[in-house]
């Protein structure tokens, strides 16, 4: 085992010992487990097994992991569309745990577990952990949703079983999150991006200087956050903002994790195989150039996913990483393609315009964007909370606000979009919803 030299001295925890196994034992790996997912799938899942029969694809003829691109993609409304039970390959008394991701319209897209896939899932955790330099010894703040879905709940065993102390706050007041950072000297938080810029914005306003406290690092879930986010997250807490990649439907964090040199995610790829392909056409895509990022579950044992498309638009980076880890990178998913709107023929990501708040701010607001559709034709708001004070302020004001984040975003953006600033508290926080979507209303 190659293990990097970056490691910390005597914190390596022994579940990251998969993540420098050479590339061709685990070429071999992946190969066997491929085989069995597969085999089991087309006897156990009917959905599957119809889908390969109808081109005319055995088990017997996935050899290995080059032959995985001749299977066919499993997609999220597949999870609603079986519900409640179709997509299970074991018998529901095997199944230890039932999680309902969001962002599904009718019946949810039940996601279940088995104990071993539980034991997978705290084992990648661990590892993600691990490559963001939290350890043994840490105390570990999990503001994450302890709920129907997953984030809260992974993080918190994967924690316990890398020998940290776990607070178990989940979401709700900032300053009693504040609180609990001061008083028990928390080194570490796991939080979505944006509640946890709400928590180092809120620190401000209450006199807590971030950079004062033991806090050293930040683990970020559930959602695409832009580079300036992380610049302004590090700059104004004084730790490193690391990002843990997961997917609900392919097993939650824990998927891929950043390592201390913040190039990239390390996908556990000896549990979830990445495929790049043409968000269009569906053909894989060489590496290093951008497309739909592809995942196949090659040890989930209640619900395999074969080629599962997520949403996430990431490259492959096959190079090495100076942290020692054989695992390839991705670059970090910026933007969904789900996300993308098309105003004026001109292609807006979220990320884009959230960059330009930033620009403007020096802080992010709480914002949404909001889709709306006129004579046919869609249309898009951008709606910013601003603070009580600056609501209060004079008309003029809050106009050359208005004027400063228009012009921004589109110089951003190429094209104009209207802004609207409102009151405090007038948006949800933190739903995950960057983009409401109202053209069908």
């Amino acid at each position: 085992m190659n293990r990097a030299a970056t490691d910390t001295p005597g914190r390596f925890h022994p579940a990251s010992s998969p993540d420098y196994v050479p590339r061709e034992q685990l070429h071999c790996l992946q190969s066997q487990r491929l085989r069995q997912v597969v085999a089991e799938a087309h006897e156990n899942v009917p959905l599957i097994g119809q889908r390969m029969n109808k081109l005319g694809i055995t088990p017997a003829d996935i050899r290995g992991i080059d032959d995985l691109a001749s299977l066919p993609f499993t997609v999220k409304s597949d999870l609603s569309d079986t519900y409640p039970r179709g997509m299970l390959a074991v018998p529901v008394g095997q199944v230890a745990a039932l999680y309902a991701p969001s962002g599904t319209i009718g019946k949810p897209a039940v996601v279940a577990l088995t104990r071993r896939d539980l034991e997978v899932w705290t084992e990648v955790i661990v590892r993600g952990l691990s490559a963001c330099g939290i350890h043994q010894g840490d105390v570990i703040q999990n503001a994450c949703g302890y709920n129907l879905f997953t984030d809260g709940l992974g993080l918190h065993h994967g924690a316990e079983t890398l020998g940290a102390t776990v607070i178990p706050v989940s979401g709700g007041d900032a300053d009693h999150q504040i609180m609990i950072m001061k008083d028990f000297g928390v080194s570490a938080i796991c939080a979505t991006p944006s509640y946890f810029l709400h928590l180092v914005e809120r620190a401000k306003k209450i006199d807590v200087d971030l950079r004062e406290l033991p806090l050293r690092a930040v683990a970020l879930v559930a959602g695409p956050w832009s580079e300036a986010m992380r610049r302004r997250i590090e700059e104004l807490a004084g730790i490193k903002a690391y990002d843990i990649y997961g997917l609900p439907e392919i097993i939650g964090p824990g998927i891929g994790a950043e390592c201390c040199h913040q190039n990239g995610l390390h996908i556990f790829e000896d549990h979830f195989y990445p495929e790049i392909v043409d968000p269009e056409s569906g053909d894989p895509l060489p590496e290093g150039e951008e497309g739909e990022l592809v995942l196949t579950t090659l040890s989930r044992q209640a619900m395999p996913m074969i080629r599962y498309r997520t949403p996430d638009l990431a490259a492959i980076i096959s190079e090495p990483c100076p942290c020692g880890r054989t695992m390839r990178r991705i670059r970090r998913v910026a933007r969904r393609s789900e996300d993308v709107f098309v105003i004026q023929g001109v292609n807006v990501f979220p990320a884009r315009i959230e960059a330009a708040l930033l620009a403007v701010e020096g802080t992010l607001p709480k914002y949404q964007i909001v889709l709306t559709q006129e004579e046919g034709l869609d249309q898009a708001e951008v709606r910013i909370e601003v603070t009580s004070r600056i609501f209060s302020d004079q008309i003029g004001a809050l106009e050359n606000l208005q004027s400063k984040l228009a012009a921004e975003i589109e110089r951003t953006v190429g094209i104009a979009v209207p802004v609207r600033l409102v009151e405090p508290n007038s948006i949800e926080a933190d739903q995950g919803k960057r983009v409401v979507d109202r053209r069908g209303a």
